[in-house]
């Protein structure tokens, strides 16, 4: 994976139809995503149960750009291997996940990811001020997660926060919750560079008919890029 700021669109799978994620994850690809978004849940940590390593590891298969992993768990440390051994490109944890979050971001990188951590919408940015020199991606939440389809929560001055703090490292900011593209220009203008989109990209497409997942990209991509000139 080379390091670039260009608006990249991220697709969460939790939005596909659950019956067809190869086809699915193709579909996307096809389509124009340039990231694949998997969210993990444990019902422990957020109030939903999604997927495991096992499940990571058949969605694998398809994916051909970057397997974005979501691990919305706790604790962390004990499945970083087996999220490394699934496939995952980036394993993103919470930093309210766990005690140890450097610690946690330490092994993911030494499982051969890059590491991303997130912020619930409540954690100021200063939370990441430590760590930004062994994270990849900081994914600042804009709805509280657990659950796909919440109304956006603007956290534009978070991001300009993060993006002034984050400097030239190679360090991606991501935005998961709500984006669409009347809320992407608003992240992208603060400094966001990767994308989340689940019920905006799969809306009103199948995996017979993909050509408005494709519409739905692009219309992001548009948005968030009109929002940079």
């Amino acid at each position: 994976m080379s390091f670039d700021r260009r608006i990249k669109i991220a697709p969460s799978i939790l939005s596909a139809d659950f019956a067809d994620f190869g086809r699915e994850i193709q579909a996307i690809e096809a389509q124009g995503a340039d990231w694949v978004h998997i969210d993990v849940m444990d019902g422990h940590f957020v109030p939903n149960i999604t997927f495991g390593p096992p499940a990571v590891a058949a969605f694998r298969k398809h994916v051909k750009t970057v397997m974005d992993v979501h691990i919305m768990i706790a604790p962390v440390d004990p499945f970083i291997d087996a999220f490394a051994k699934a496939g995952a490109d980036i394993l993103t944890a919470h930093i309210e996940a766990g005690p140890h979050i450097h610690r946690s971001l330490q092994a993911i990188r030494a499982a051969g990811m890059k590491a991303g951590v997130a912020l619930n919408p409540a954690t100021p940015a200063s939370a990441v001020a430590h760590l930004l020199d062994i994270a990849d991606l900081v994914c600042v939440m804009t709805v509280n997660p657990g659950f796909g389809g919440q109304k956006f929560i603007d956290m534009s001055t978070k991001v300009r926060e993060l993006r002034a703090m984050i400097g030239d490292r190679p360090v991606h900011i991501e935005i998961d919750g709500g984006i669409d593209p009347t809320t992407a220009p608003f992240m992208a203008a603060a400094g966001a560079d990767v994308l989340v989109a689940g019920s905006a990209v799969f809306r009103g497409g199948s995996v017979d008919s993909p050509a408005p997942y494709g519409e739905n990209i692009r219309a992001i991509r548009a948005a968030a890029q009109a929002a940079l000139a």
